[in-house]
């Protein structure tokens, strides 16, 4: 759900999916080649150890209890710093993947020197967990060894005895030194097996955490589909909250008639937006419904839902490749000439004609070779071409040149026409011929109404389209 990567920075998550689950195969890959062998030279050494000597074989298998305890020992240690390594990665790379998606701003406000110094902290972090872990860890090598010098030492005394009293060879305790190293070998090799899993146990740990992240609500066994849509939505006593002990929206209750223009106003943290998260089913509500041409939105599947919607957000996103490829996005399917109508609808048509290859053209991951107006214009042709019965506008042509405003204002005008639209405003001059306007504030609907209305009625409305039009004024002076 949308809910985990809110809470979750994206650098971490994709290090779960990247560096954990390559770090689990890796293990998994050499690991059990290593262990199979490990393994088969165990039992065929052992069966020569006890064809010539049962007393020093099973003196040797002494080494094999005592290794299991301290390789337990020091796994039980190491995984706490595998653990904390795997960890600061993710942190890591969440600091990066921040770094480089906001670079420009680290740059125009000088924190170059503090991005740096952040980076260096975090990496020192990783470095100092790194160390622990491979220190802890690297310690069953000598350890295991000094055991083994020991299992030499007995073997040594015991079967000079042996050959002393006449009841074994010299060259028998000779072959069984060197089947007694072979067989040491292994249980090293073993052992560094079982350290080197807590590695990936504590990888394992963090990509179980993303996969027992709590989902999405199944949907519908018998979903539902509007027989007609025409835009029709009620919010009927809407209950919802982020966290179960900080409530934010309580008993909502509203109705946008088909073709109306509603407009969301409120200060920010009023819920605006939450509004529109519900209505997309992106968060679940905690009690009452909402209805789209009288069906539970509930009792929908979320693909019949969500193609209901065309969104035009104030963050505009757009895909690596052509503009053709990401104006077809809106619509499965859609051919050349749907395309072209639909940019000729939102005025981008000459635009994108006027570039050297035209609907060819390619957009880079960040789409930086086109202006901010001209991303805004594509996502509103975009929303033509998918053509749904109900539209969510957030304003924004505060970053446009006036004239692409101009255009903006006229392709929304003109994608807004018979059809239901939700407009989250944030300059109240633009709503003013808007059907229905709610007045948000702490999750609640405190006015709605007309544009004349609410300011007839002097309330909470009225104080923020004149502290508004005040700020506007003090700038102009």
């Amino acid at each position: 759900p949308l809910k985990y990567f809110d809470d979750t920075p994206r650098g971490d998550t994709l290090s779960r999916v990247t560096n954990d689950l390559d770090n689990i195969g890796n293990t998994l890959q050499q690991g059990a080649t290593q262990a199979i062998t490990a393994l088969l030279t165990i039992i065929g050494v052992l069966g020569m150890m006890f064809w010539i000597s049962p007393l020093l074989a099973g003196i040797s298998l002494l080494v094999i209890p005592l290794s299991v305890l301290i390789t337990m020992f020091i796994a039980k240690r190491s995984q706490k710093q595998f653990a904390a390594q795997w960890e600061r990665t993710g942190t890591l790379n969440g600091h990066v993947e921040e770094m480089f998606t906001g670079h420009n701003v680290v740059k125009v406000f000088g924190h170059q020197a503090e991005a740096i110094e952040t980076f260096d902290g975090e990496n020192e972090s990783l470095f100092e967990a790194s160390f622990r872990a491979q220190f802890i860890s690297g310690t069953i090598h000598p350890s295991l060894g000094f055991l083994n010098n020991l299992n030499y030492v007995g073997i040594a005394v015991i079967g000079g005895l042996k050959v002393a009293s006449g009841t074994l060879s010299l060259g028998d305790v000779q072959a069984f030194v060197q089947y007694s190293r072979q067989f040491t070998q292994p249980i090293v090799q073993t052992a560094s097996i079982a350290n080197v899993l807590q590695s990936a146990a504590a990888s394992a740990e963090r990509v179980f955490e993303l996969l027992d992240a709590t989902e999405e609500e199944p949907e519908s066994a018998a979903p539902v589909r509007p027989s007609e849509a025409r835009g029709h939505v009620v919010f009927r006593d809407v209950e919802f909250s982020y966290s179960p002990d900080e409530p934010l929206i309580s008993g909502l209750s509203l109705e946008a008639l088909p073709g109306r223009t509603v407009a969301i106003v409120g200060p920010t943290g009023a819920g605006k937006t939450t509004l529109v998260n519900l209505l997309m089913r992106f968060y679940e509500i905690d009690a009452g419904a909402i209805l789209i041409d009288d069906v539970d939105i509930r009792n929908m599947t979320r693909n019949d839902l969500r193609r209901t919607f065309g969104m035009v957000l104030q963050d505009t996103w757009l895909f690596k490749g052509s503009i053709r490829e990401n104006l077809a996005y809106g619509r499965e399917g859609a051919d050349d000439e749907k395309v072209m109508a639909a940019a000729r609808a939102a005025h981008v048509d000459h635009f994108v004609r006027t570039l050297p290859h035209g609907y060819d053209t390619e957009l880079d991951d960040e789409s930086s070779n086109i202006s901010a107006g001209q991303r805004q214009l594509l996502t509103i042709a975009r929303a033509f071409l998918a053509d749904p019965p109900i539209l969510i506008l957030d304003e924004a042509t505060s970053s446009v040149d006036t004239r692409t405003e101009a255009l903006i204002q006229k392709a929304m005008i003109e994608l807004m026409k018979n059809r239901t639209s939700f407009v989250i405003a944030h300059r109240l001059s633009t709503i003013r011929d808007a059907d229905l306007i709610l007045v948000m504030n702490e999750g609640e609907i405190v006015e709605q109404g007309t544009h004349d209305a609410l300011m007839a009625a002097d309330g909470f409305y009225a104080d923020l389209y004149n502290s508004q039009f005040e700020g506007a004024l003090d700038e102009a002076v």
